[in-house]
């Protein structure tokens, strides 16, 4: 993608002219915006958060009379007004541009770059998430596009396309392995679902008539597919720095929207969180529920999601959650990605 030109034709549209940066005395810069010469550094990410905004405002050296203009097939509302309040700018391709420096200020709608974000955006549908998490749970190991879509049952043109975008925005290489943790902070971004509580937990010795329904799949974690253990209690069980009480309420993956209809009528529905047991969710990836993970050390009696699954739930609170994964490595049999 040739970022500078879109940038160029996205000024043109509002009267602004700009030209690419040559020669020796602008090397770092850009882009020239005409109106009070604006030095302009582009940088372009498939998906701009407010924790890939922060980090390019820490990142790049800006020089004194240069300005930070970041380019996204998305660009979310905490990222634009991140950027907007540290005086730097951005180019959301669905067709908004705004930019803050001592000699230009600019907010307005220019015309959608048409078709880019499905186009291009890896984490676009289900197939981008499973995708992405695939390669987050082993990050060294590159795989090819056949071997990844016979794994993740897609077709190996949807695998490819996915791929593709992912290595565009350089978030994988060109092995397909992950290098550092923008993919992981991309895919938390997206990692969404909302939680049912209910007012029972179920529990191993449940007669056929509740555990059979529920699919808890209890016997041989690590090979079938089932409930998963996920974030803060599954997270301290991994070694993260967190407390949980002897009444924790647990919180699960499951596999699928009908099991979740069954939960709440045979383990009843509560009315808050402060009344519940415990609580599921419809995983977002199908892995998350078929790669879990049995340890000898689980004081509790259920199978563990992957360490990624639960770093991506710890990552959904700003706060306390983001504190502990800032300094939570996991055992040694996985990579830590965030």
């Amino acid at each position: 993608m040739d970022t500078e030109a879109l940038l160029i034709d996205a000024l043109a549209q509002l009267g602004v002219q700009a030209r690419q940066a040559v020669g020796a005395p602008d090397r770092g810069i850009d882009l020239v915006i005409e109106p009070g010469e604006t030095r302009v550094q582009v940088k372009h990410r498939a998906l701009v958060t407010d924790e890939v905004a922060r980090r390019l405002l820490i990142e790049m050296p800006l020089r004194p009379d240069s300005v930070l203009m970041v380019v996204g097939d998305r660009v979310t509302e905490t990222a634009r007004r991140l950027l907007i309040e540290h005086r730097a700018g951005y180019y959301d391709l669905r067709g908004h541009l705004a930019l803050r420096s001592s000699n230009v200020v600019i907010d307005a709608d220019v015309e959608p770059v048409s078709g880019r974000v499905e186009r291009t955006h890896a984490l676009s549908g289900n197939a981008g998430l499973e995708v992405a998490t695939a390669l987050l749970m082993e990050p060294a190991a590159g795989v090819s596009v056949r071997e990844l879509a016979r794994r993740l049952g897609r077709s190996a043109s949807t695998v490819s396309e996915v791929l593709a975008a992912l290595r565009r925005a350089g978030l994988v290489d060109d092995g397909h392995r992950v290098e550092g943790t923008q993919l992981f902070w991309e895919v938390a971004d997206r990692w969404r679902v909302a939680r049912i509580y209910l007012a029972r937990l179920p529990v191993p010795g449940d007669d056929a008539t509740i555990a059979k329904p529920l699919r808890l799949g209890l016997d041989d974690a690590e090979n079938t597919i089932g409930w998963a253990l996920t974030d803060s209690a599954a997270a301290v069980v991994y070694g993260a720095p967190l407390a949980v009480r002897t009444e924790q309420l647990l919180d699960f993956y499951v596999p699928d929207l009908a099991i979740v209809r069954r939960s709440t009528t045979l383990l009843g529905s509560a009315s808050s969180r402060l009344q519940a047991r415990c609580a599921v969710r419809v995983a977002p990836v199908p892995a998350a529920c078929s790669h879990r993970v049995d340890l000898a050390t689980n004081p509790f009696e259920w199978p563990l999601a992957h360490p990624v699954f639960v770093a991506l739930d710890l990552a959904q609170d700003a706060g306390r959650g983001r504190e502990v994964l800032s300094v939570w490595t996991p055992p040694d049999r996985w990579a830590r990605v965030w």
